[in-house]
C-alpha cells in the first residue's frame, strides 16, 4: 500500500481544528476518552492479519514476534487504561499543616492540550500507539506523524486511524523529514518522540523555540555483563533471543557483552548451537528471522562488520538483495573497535573481554548511559555491586527485553537514552498536567485576618505557629483540636453539607 504524504500547507489547519476541539471539551469526558480507547482496541483486532502482513512486508517479521511484540501490547495498555481511568482521573486530596484543613488542597489532572506523537521504523506500531494510548485516556488532541521507513504499516496505520478513531480529536500526517521539520515550526503543548539521539536533538532544539515540553525515547548502547559464575547454557539462549528478536533491531536489545575470558570462551561455543537450536542451520531460511528495514540501514551495518577488528567467530554472512544479516558473533573487541562506537542496532553481537568487575564496570561508566543494562550472575552480591555502580534507565538481572513488557514499570533513559519515561499509567502522566487546586471559603475571612498589614509580632507568631511549625506526628491534643475548630466552622458558616469534605480533608 502507497503512503501518500500530507501536504504540508494543512498543517496549520489542522492543529487548528484539533485546538478548537480541544478548546470546545469534545475530550475532556472520561466516557469520550474510554469510547475511543476501545475504538482502538476494535482497529488492532479486526484488523490483526492486516497490520501483520504489512509489518511482514517492510520487516519481514514473523507474526508471533509481530502479535507478542507490538499489537497485544497495544491492545492489554487500552484495555488496561479503560479500566483504571477513573482511579488515575479522580482528585488528589494532599496532606496538609493545620493552617490548610479547611481549603481542600487536591492536585486537579488536567489534559497537557494538543499534542504531536512522532513514532520510529523499528516497531511502527508499538511506539506510536502505546503513547497515543496515553494521550487518549490524558484526554489530549492528538496528531500522529509515523515513520515514513516501514511504508506499508505507517499507510496501514493511516488508514485504520482514519476509520475507527474520531478525526475531530485525532489526525495522521505523513512526511519525510523535510515535512517534520515543517510541522515542528508549529506550536504545540507536548512533543513525544521515539528514534535517535541525532534527531531527539533536533526536535528538542525546535520544541525549544516555543518552550514545549518534550518526552524523548531514545536508545544508545545497552551492555551484557557476564560474571563467571552463570550457567552459560541459559544465559546464552537468553541473550540470543534478545539479539535476534526483531533481527536486533529493538532500542533495549544487549548491544555488546562484557566478560573474563573465560566466559568469553563459553560463550563462543555455546552462541553457535543456541542459534542453530533456534533458526536451524541456515537462518535466513529460517520463517522466525526478520530482515534488516531497508538498505541504507543494511549497509551500515555490513561496513561495521567490515572495519571491525575483532574476530567474527561465527555468521557474519549477508545478502544485501534479501536485506539478509545473519547472527554475528564477534569476540575479541577493542573499545576503540567500530562495532562500539554507535548502537548497532542489528544481529551483531561484539563481545569485549575485560580482567575483572570492576574493569567493565570502570568502562561501562565512562560512555554514555544506556537505556538498559543486563547483568548476570548467581551471587546477588555481584548484582548488587552491579547496580551500585553502574546507571541505565533499566536494569534487567539475568535477561533482557524484559522489562518492557512490565507495564507498571516506567520505560525511559537518562541523557543520551532519553528524557521522561511512559507505560501504563505512566503514559497517561506524561500527556497531563498536575493542576495544583486550593478554595479559601468566604466563612474564613474573620480568621484569616493575622496575614494582612499592618504587621504585628502578635500575628508574626501566629503565622510562624500555623505555618511553620514542625509538627511530630499527630498529638490527640492537636487531633481533636483540629476537629473541634473545623466542626465550629462548618457549623458557625450555616453551610452543613460541606461538613463530611472538610473533616475528610482534615484526616487525609
Amino acid at each position: 500500500m502507497p503512503l501518500t504524504y500530507t501536504n504540508t500547507a494543512e498543517y496549520s489547519q489542522i492543529i487548528d481544528d484539533l485546538r478548537k476541539s480541544f478548546t470546545n471539551n469534545l475530550t475532556k469526558s472520561l466516557s469520550y476518552r474510554k469510547r475511543q480507547l476501545r475504538q482502538l482496541c476494535k482497529l488492532l483486532e479486526e484488523n490483526e492479519d492486516e497490520i501483520c502482513d504489512a509489518l511482514y512486508k517492510d520487516l519481514r517479521r514473523p507474526k508471533t514476534e509481530t502479535m507478542s511484540g507490538e499489537i497485544s501490547w497495544c491492545i492489554k495498555e487500552s484495555l488496561d487504561a479503560i479500566e483504571y481511568l477513573d482511579d488515575w482521573s479522580k482528585p488528589e486530596y494532599v496532606k496538609v499543616g493545620i493552617a490548610h484543613k479547611l481549603n481542600g488542597c487536591h492536585i486537579r489532572r488536567e489534559p497537557a492540550g494538543t499534542v504531536l506523537i512522532i513514532g520510529t521504523w523499528n516497531y511502527p506500531v508499538l511506539l506510536l500507539l502505546a503513547p497515543f494510548i496515553g494521550a487518549i485516556s490524558a484526554g489530549c488532541t492528538v496528531i500522529l506523524k509515523p515513520s515514513e521507513v516501514p511504508e506499508n504499516t505507517s499507510a496501514t496505520l493511516t488508514k485504520l486511524i482514519s476509520k475507527y478513531l474520531d478525526q475531530n480529536a485525532y489526525r495522521v500526517v505523513n512526511g519525510s523529514s523535510e515535512e517534520t521539520m515543517e510541522l515542528l515550526q508549529l506550536r504545540f503543548d507536548h512533543i513525544f518522540y521515539t528514534g535517535s539521539g541525532r534527531v531527539g536533538r533536533i526536535i528538542m532544539t525546535e520544541a525549544a523555540k516555543h518552550l514545549t515540553p518534550v518526552t524523548l525515547e531514545l536508545g544508545g548502547k545497552s551492555p551484557a555483563i557476564v560474571a563467571k559464575d552463570v550457567d552459560i547454557s541459559i544465559v546464552a539462549r537468553r541473550l540470543i533471543w534478545g539479539k535476534t528478536f526483531n533481527c536486533g533491531q529493538t532500542c533495549v536489545a544487549p548491544d555488546y557483552i562484557v566478560c573474563e575470558r573465560s566466559v568469553q570462551e563459553a560463550l563462543v561455543k555455546e552462541f553457535p548451537r543456541v542459534i542453530k537450536e533456534f533458526l536451524g542451520e541456515n537462518p535466513q531460511k529460517s520463517k522466525d528471522y526478520s530482515r534488516i528495514i531497508n538498505q541504507k540501514q543494511f549497509d551500515r551495518l555490513n561496513n561495521m562488520l567490515k572495519k571491525t577488528n575483532g574476530k567474527i567467530v561465527y555468521g557474519g554472512i549477508t545478502d544485501r538483495n534479501e536485506l539478509y544479516i545473519s547472527p554475528t558473533i564477534v569476540s575479541d573487541v577493542t573499545e576503540d573497535d567500530e562495532l562500539m562506537q554507535y548502537e548497532i542496532f542489528g544481529p551483531i553481537f561484539p563481545i569485549m573481554v575485560v580482567n575483572d568487575l570492576e574493569e567493565a564496570l570502570e568502562f561501562i561508566s565512562s560512555r554514555d548511559i544506556p537505556l538498559a543494562i543486563y547483568p548476570f550472575s548467581a551471587s546477588d552480591k555481584t548484582i548488587q555491586y552491579i547496580l551500585d555502580n553502574t546507571r541505565s534507565g533499566a536494569a534487567v538481572i539475568n535477561d533482557c527485553l524484559m522489562q518492557a513488557s512490565v507495564m507498571t514499570l516506567p520505560f525511559g533513559g537518562q541523557g543520551h537514552s532519553g528524557m521522561g519515561s511512559y507505560r501504563g499509567k505512566g503514559s497517561y502522566d506524561v500527556f497531563t498536567h498536575e493542576r495544583s487546586v486550593m478554595n479559601t471559603p468566604y466563612f474564613c475571612e474573620r480568621f484569616i485576618g493575622f496575614r494582612y498589614p499592618p504587621y504585628t509580632q502578635r500575628n508574626d507568631r501566629i503565622v510562624n505557629w500555623l505555618f511553620f511549625s514542625r509538627w511530630k506526628g499527630r498529638s490527640l491534643f492537636r487531633g481533636v483540636l483540629g476537629a473541634v475548630i473545623v466542626l465550629f466552622l462548618a457549623y458557625y458558616s450555616h453551610k452543613a453539607e460541606k461538613l463530611v469534605g472538610y473533616v475528610k480533608n482534615y484526616f487525609s
